[in-house]
């Protein structure tokens, strides 16, 4: 990419152009749009930079990025407005990178550019408008510019005229206000607002109006709840106080509107703060001969200055991290930089303390639950230098390092490495890209690595490293298979088996921890008509709504919708209803109720509202301020707490039946790992798995810890019915308001794909799917098909996959239905 800097004049016969990825384009009609460089920013324009350009007929201000510098004729195209950065935003490296996953995940180039930079770098352009004094030349303008002109001279003051102006623009476009800008008679400026972010929690307390006079305000039933719930407890973040009240946000907006209530910032410190451990030297830390063995491989590549791809795979409580902190140190040592990928904020505090405790300010953390500030800050510190080891959820693989050796993506079978909003990335996947520009190394690492990762290995596309045997021979917890059928033949209606109940019981009285996994949270999961069998959906979407008891509201966990419970079956009218499925919350109610003394502590979304939420609890756990720890899958992986002896997963079976062709994989995953979070300290560990279909052999492996025998069943079916890692597919996503009509949609697109695979004649087989309706077919008022497409990922398919999308934008039938392409997504949702 060329840089226009330091070029004299000489030098600078031809006009230059750029090629600028430009805001709020579509797909189907995006492109890198070239404009001609005015005189005046020739000398300070660079690749990379921001932009401000006109855009479209109607010549409307957007931000775009500069993405490519040329010399060429510049007739008939229209002039940059101006440059909002100083310098670039985005290094060499990132915007080749941004080329690569926007013709990877059919994203536009702007989307591209947006994902590699903290989100409170957005800009904004307000543009202000001043009359020139003493301008005379009238007849230089046109009658309707003329006129325009002398309305805007009897305007009162600046405010009045750039409300008029304004107004112009949005009713009859900038034709007219440019002309005079051209001819002199008007100035305008740009001015540039990022968003920093607040480096606060928007928090809601009563107003000392309503606390001196409440019976003066005239409140809806919703927003006297709210006032009620403020009353109580004084105040609280305004996320929390709309939950449980079981209203919107906008609820609480307009009770502040009304003067009730008032909204403020609760100050946070911009620096990621968290305990620091005692400081440790990398030194200190003691290798098992596995661990060796697995560092001294991945060291020999790092020396050699060649990329290259290991998986690390490692029973549970095998000891990666130490390896990772190693191999990190040996990394910097050799001047050069680190990043570790994790999966969950959740595990960001344990291994931010770890960490820091052995490199203490050169560690950066980037993750979502971090405020914009926060993120702005590290991202500045990892671009100045300040930090060379970055820590990080899926974002942090475009930090902004520039000489990076390492990067390791520790639980690499996570699907939380895939982007589920464009662009639409794997993790795994940018992160070799950025391995082949810096010539260094990739590390993925998991006790239950992905199918297709381990296929990799098995092939020798990755160098495979195995650790068998935990840390300091600790043995693998015994697990015990608990047939719950047996259970309800005895008479035991409850949600634990009495093998459970006595083992927690046992773990009470020896004064040692347990953790117990049940993956859905409300408290219960399906309310249904015993008259129609019909459960209560979702109003906007085609799922049942969940009971949630500690706020006495319905709600469903895909959009957001909240209501009160209902007393009559809305299909049939009848009354009769029942309350069926157990959730996180009825699971804690029922643990107090057999075990008042224990002191329980429950982790799910709806417990975890803070960003400092996951931190705090995990380290009250840690210290033994609780004695079980119940929630879902996100206390699955990674934590490492020593005390922890029992761990009981009570239902995983509907998790094998979610209709993706992942379900047994991540099933075997979850089971896996939240058994290995057992007995990791000086006490052995046991695991207690209750399921009605205690013969499935998904089941018996995990309970055995056995990943390559679950691989061999897997790769089998897989093979049989050409399915990933054997193919790769691509998801076409349609979404609308009417599911004829998106069905009409999606039949005129297969057609399409038809006609054009005929055309094609691509030289590897490609197979297509559907349309069928989605698992969930209508998900926040949009119905919702798919087309499945069996297929390679290599350049020819990628061309057909963006002539599809970029076609179908044209069909009549495609009028008012979202489209876009996932290549290698989730099938099942």
């Amino acid at each position: 990419m060329q840089d226009s800097k330091h070029y004299s004049s000489e030098q600078r016969v031809m006009p230059l152009i750029a090629e600028t990825a430009v805001s709020g384009t579509a797909y189907s009609f995006d492109m890198l749009f070239s404009y001609a460089v005015p005189d005046k920013l020739r000398e300070s324009i660079v690749c990379g930079c921001r932009v401000l350009v006109p855009f479209g007929k109607g010549n409307k201000r957007r931000i775009g990025v500069v993405m490519k510098l040329t010399e060429g004729e510049k007739k008939g195209l229209k002039s940059l407005v101006s440059l909002v950065d100083d310098e670039p935003v985005i290094s060499e490296e990132l915007l080749r990178l941004a080329l690569y996953v926007r013709e990877h995940t059919f994203c536009t180039y702007f989307d591209a550019v947006k994902a590699m930079l903290p989100p409170a770098m957005s800009v904004s352009a307000k543009e202000t408008f001043r009359l020139v004094k003493n301008f005379t030349d009238i007849s230089s303008l046109s009658p309707e510019a003329a006129n325009l002109l002398e309305i805007l001279s009897g305007t009162a003051g600046s405010k009045e005229l750039n409300e008029l102006i304004e107004k112009h623009i949005i009713d009859k476009g900038r034709h007219l206000p440019d002309e005079l800008c051209d001819a002199g008679a008007l100035d305008s400026d740009n001015v540039f607002r990022q968003a920093v972010g607040d480096a606060a929690v928007r928090m809601v307390r009563l107003s000392e109006k309503y606390m001196s006079a409440p019976e003066s305000f005239e409140l809806t039933p919703k927003q006297k709840k709210v006032a009620d719930f403020l009353s109580e407890f004084g105040s609280a973040a305004v996320r929390e106080a709309a939950y449980m009240c079981g209203v919107t946000e906008a609820v609480v907006k307009r009770l502040c509107a009304n003067g009730a209530a008032e909204e403020y910032e609760a100050e946070v410190l911009r620096r990621v703060e968290g305990d620091a451990e005692e400081k440790r030297s990398p030194q200190d830390i003691v290798l098992s001969d596995e661990q060796q063995r697995a560092h001294d491989a991945v060291l020999a590549q790092l020396f050699e200055r060649k990329p290259a791809v290991f998986l690390l795979h490692g029973v549970t409580g095998s000891g990666k991290t130490s390896v990772f902190e190693k191999l990190i140190d040996d990394t910097v040592k050799m001047g050069r930089q680190a990043m570790l990928l994790i999966p969950e904020i959740g595990l960001t505090p344990q291994i931010l303390k770890r960490f820091r405790s052995l490199f203490g300010e050169r560690v950066a953390v980037i993750h979502s639950g971090l405020s914009l500030g926060q993120r702005l800050d590290e991202y500045k510190r990892i671009k100045r230098g300040d930090a060379d080891i970055v820590i990080g959820t899926r974002s942090a693989v475009f930090a902004p390092l520039n000489n990076i050796g390492l990067i390791i993506t520790d639980e690499e079978g996570e699907r939380s490495y895939k982007s589920d909003s464009s662009p639409r990335y794997m993790t795994h996947d940018i992160a070799k890209q950025r391995c082949a520009y810096h010539n260094c190394v990739l590390l993925l690492a998991s006790a239950t690595p992905s199918i297709e990762s381990y296929y990799l290995a098995e092939r020798g596309a990755y160098r495979l490293l195995e650790m068998k045997e935990r840390y300091g021979n600790a043995p693998l917890p015994e697990v015990s298979i608990i047939d719950m059928n047996l259970e309800r033949e005895a008479g035991n209606r409850t949600e634990f088996s009495r093998r459970l109940a006595e083992e927690i019981s046992l773990n009470l009285k020896n004064g040692e921890q347990s953790i117990l996994l049940l993956n859905r949270r409300g408290y219960h999961t399906i309310i249904s008509c015993c008259d129609c069998y019909q459960p209560i959906y979702c109003p906007n979407c085609s799922v049942p709504l969940t009971y949630h008891k500690k706020n006495n509201k319905l709600m469903c966990h895909y959009c957001g919708y909240v209501s009160d419970p209902v007393e009559e079956c809305p299909s049939c009218g009848s009354k009769h209803l029942k309350n069926m499925g157990f959730g996180t919350q009825k699971l804690e109610e029922e643990l107090s109720t057999f075990f008042p003394s224990a002191r329980i502590l429950r982790m799910d979304a709806d417990t975890t509202f803070s960003r400092y939420s996951y931190e705090k609890s995990f380290k009250d756990f840690r210290e033994g301020k609780y004695d079980i720890m119940i929630g879902t899958q996100m206390i699955g992986k990674g934590l490492d707490f020593p005390d922890v002896t029992l761990v009981g997963v009570l239902s995983v079976d509907k998790a094998l039946y979610a209709g993706d062709f992942r379900s047994y994989e991540r099933t075997f995953s979850l089971i896996t790992q939240v058994v290995g979070r057992g007995g990791r300290g000086e006490r052995k560990g046991r695991a207690i798995l209750q399921t009605f279909i205690p013969e499935h052999y998904i089941m018996n492996l995990a309970a055995a810890q056995d990943y390559k025998g679950f691989y061999n069943e897997e790769i089998a079916i897989r093979r049989a019915m050409i399915f990933p890692p054997l193919c790769d597919m691509c998801i076409f996503c349609f979404a609308g308001g009417e599911d004829f009509t998106v069905k009409v949609g999606a039949d005129a697109v297969l057609r399409l794909m038809n006609n054009k695979l005929r055309e094609l004649q691509p030289k590897t087989p490609v197979r297509v799917l559907g349309p069928v309706r989605c698992s969930y077919g209508r998900i926040n008022g949009k119905y919702r098909y798919r087309i499945i497409m069996k297929c390679k990922n290599n350049a020819e398919m990628r061309g057909y996959i963006s002539d599809i999308l970029t076609e179908s934008a044209k069909l009549k039938e495609m009028k008012g239905i979202a489209l876009y392409a996932d290549m290698n997504g989730d099938v099942g949702v």
